[in-house]
């Protein structure tokens, strides 16, 4: 008596229904049904009809009550762990088919970044990818990713690293600039500059290190204590040969580029640092992977090792 050997073509998978998968696979992701309603574009009560579903289905529990929300289980987690790539891994073969990515990419970025950089530069991307819809924002607050208020945040960091999935998109060395007229009244003196007000685009005291890292500590005696200029303005008020302004370059290259802004002296410092943050598990999305490449790409001049290797 001969065995037939029994294909796994011939044999039927026992699946559960699909939208019952997603359900949970979103829930489980956020530990939040109304998360998961939010994502899928369905009602709270849709979410747990099929997470009920699923679990009479397969004979566990999947969540339990939690503080805030619910949980997963021991078995709702070993079971997320592999759905999770498994909807990944087909989210990624159907790009592979379609070469056009669709679909929708939030971008919210710190004010002076959006105005003075993202803008003059974004019509680069959105016509190499004209099927991705941006929508972007500005605010001086730190948006919470977490919540998926913005797929990605761009945000300054005085001092060190974000926490999360992050890139680091500049930390350029920061240098006095001034509007043409007063960068050559000041050329080759640094005590002329205390004959203006000195601006700033970031917090701290940057003006008392510079003249002291150029071994002016009389001057940086005299700096004056004056109330911050939010970033913008103090751009702006520099255009206007209101005063000198200590920045990095991606936040007056526009300025710089069109001649109304002029780098006073060579000496700089390195003080803070720009970051994309990514909101969790939105790097498995292709626009906002194309996004991120891109404007790593296009920023690669204000990145210090960046730089020095192209210098080498």
């Amino acid at each position: 008596m001969s065995c037939e050997k029994i294909s796994h073509i011939d044999m039927p998978r026992q699946l559960p229904p699909l939208n019952a998968l997603r359900a949970f696979e979103a829930a489980g992701r956020h530990e939040s049904f109304t998360g998961a309603a939010a994502e899928l574009g369905v009602s709270h009560s849709a979410i747990s009809k099929h997470v009920r579903g699923l679990e009479d289905r397969l004979g566990v529990q999947l969540f339990r009550e939690a503080s805030r929300g619910v949980a997963l289980t021991q078995n709702g987690a070993a079971y997320l762990a592999q759905l999770t790539p498994a909807f990944d891994t087909i989210a990624e073969a159907t790009e592979t088919v379609n070469d056009r990515p669709q679909g929708e990419l939030a971008v919210n970025a710190e004010t002076v970044f959006a105005m003075k950089w993202l803008v003059p530069n974004l019509k680069r991307f959105t016509n190499a990818h004209p099927d991705i819809t941006l929508k972007l924002d500005a605010s001086e607050m730190l948006i919470d990713i977490a919540r998926y208020e913005a797929d990605i945040a761009i945000r300054f960091f005085l001092a060190g690293a974000p926490d999360g999935t992050a890139a680091l998109i500049s930390d350029a060395a920061i240098y006095p600039y001034a509007a043409p007229s007063i960068a050559a009244e000041v050329a080759g003196d640094p005590a002329r500059l205390l004959n203006y007000p000195l601006l700033r685009d970031r917090g701290g005291e940057p003006w008392v290190r510079w003249f002291t890292e150029i071994d002016r500590p009389d001057l940086a005696a005299q700096v004056p204590e004056r109330p911050r200029m939010r970033a913008l303005l103090a751009i702006e008020s520099v255009i206007a040969e209101q005063g000198v302004l200590l920045s990095s370059a991606d936040n007056v290259k526009l300025d710089k580029d069109a001649g109304r802004l002029v780098r006073c002296f060579d000496h700089g410092f390195q003080q803070g640092s720009y970051y994309m943050l990514f909101g969790e598990g939105v790097l498995r999305r292709k626009p906002v992977r194309l996004f991120r490449d891109w404007l790593l790409a296009e920023t690669h001049e204000f990145r210090q090792d960046d730089a020095q290797h192209t210098d080498e």
